[in-house]
């Protein structure tokens, strides 16, 4: 049982990154436009870039994901686009559900109409009538000396087609989204692999517990009676002597503790396997599976038991820690 539980451990060191992209081959449905992967676990730690042009317009969009109770956003957009950003949420609530996201959206608008050039009447008037009321100096007022006044000249962004815009931002977010997904999909699915093999300790690990618990149950019983005889003396009834045995036993007993273990980490394995997120459903089952180890420990009056339910919640907290990351 030791060699198994020790080569369940090496095995969780040792997947490489075409056994963690085998088992998440991506899928693709070009109807939703959403990429996804066979299994459900996908980290909240992901980058996604694209860049995007359409009639001389340009746009980058960065997305960058971490740990996050939730779906937290944090979109930095160009004043162009602020009517977009209640369509980014939503676009990005649909294919995220938990995590820190920040969005970078950098934008250029390279047509040759980009830019309106005005001239302030009133202020260039008013430069007039001052130099007009300065006497002896030589009136060189040229066009080009006048167009260099201060503020005469406005230099304003001409006004965006707005369906443009949009048509361009759809793009550009949609394919970033890709991308991110598709990390979050890679690191989730080796998060899984990882998941699954410790699974695998805890199960072997449960099954050690199993196999030793009946004959440290007849050893306790033996000492119990003995202790119990020599308590209420040599003349106790027989009767009574097994009734104070039995529930001193019963105190001790890990048997429903072992039944909720084993089926915590069979419904571990189910919840790794569905086809939608499951972060949390996967936090509150670890937690429980870390009561059931410290109540076997604590009962537990046999040292290799005892050994074993330590090893389990080590295990556990591995879990644990890789449960910060996943969606």
């Amino acid at each position: 049982m030791q060699m198994e539980f020790m080569d369940a451990q090496r095995k969780i060191s040792n997947f490489s990154q075409r056994e963690v992209e085998d088992a998440g081959e991506i899928c693709y449905n070009p109807n939703w436009r959403i990429f996804g992967r066979r299994s459900a676990i996908n980290s909240m730690t992901g980058y996604g870039r694209a860049a995007r042009e359409l009639d001389g317009r340009q746009l980058t969009v960065e997305l960058k994901s971490v740990n996050h109770r939730f779906l937290d956003l944090n979109l930095r957009l160009p004043r162009s686009f602020l009517f977009l950003e209640e369509e980014a949420r939503k676009r990005i609530g649909k294919r995220l559900s938990r995590g820190h996201v920040e969005g970078f959206f950098t934008y250029r608008n390279l047509r040759r109409d980009a830019k309106a050039v005005t001239v302030d009447e009133g202020l260039l008037e008013a430069y007039m009538r001052s130099m007009d009321g300065i006497s002896g100096l030589p009136d060189d007022r040229t066009l080009l000396n006048v167009l260099r006044l201060p503020e005469v000249l406005q230099i304003s962004e001409a006004e965006e087609d707005r369906e443009a815009l949009s048509t361009l931002f759809a793009d550009a977010l949609e394919s970033a989204l890709d991308e991110l997904v598709r990390m979050r999909g890679r690191e989730g699915e080796a998060l899984r692999l990882d998941m699954d093999a410790r699974a695998s300790a805890l199960e072997m690990i449960a099954a050690g517990i199993r196999a030793r618990y009946p004959g440290t149950v007849r050893e306790y019983m033996e000492r119990l009676r003995a202790g119990v005889q020599e308590l209420i003396g040599q003349q106790a009834d027989e009767a009574r002597l097994l009734q104070e045995v039995a529930v001193m036993a019963d105190r001790a007993a890990i048997d429903e503790e072992l039944v909720r273990l084993s089926s915590h980490i069979a419904q571990l394995r189910e919840f790794l396997r569905q086809p939608e997120p499951a972060g949390r459903k996967l936090d509150f089952l670890v937690q429980e599976m870390n009561r059931e180890a410290n109540t076997i420990s604590s009962k537990s009056q046999d040292l290799e038991i005892t050994r074993l339910a330590m090893d389990a919640k080590a295990e556990i907290e591995k879990l644990r820690e890789q449960l910060q990351n996943i969606e």
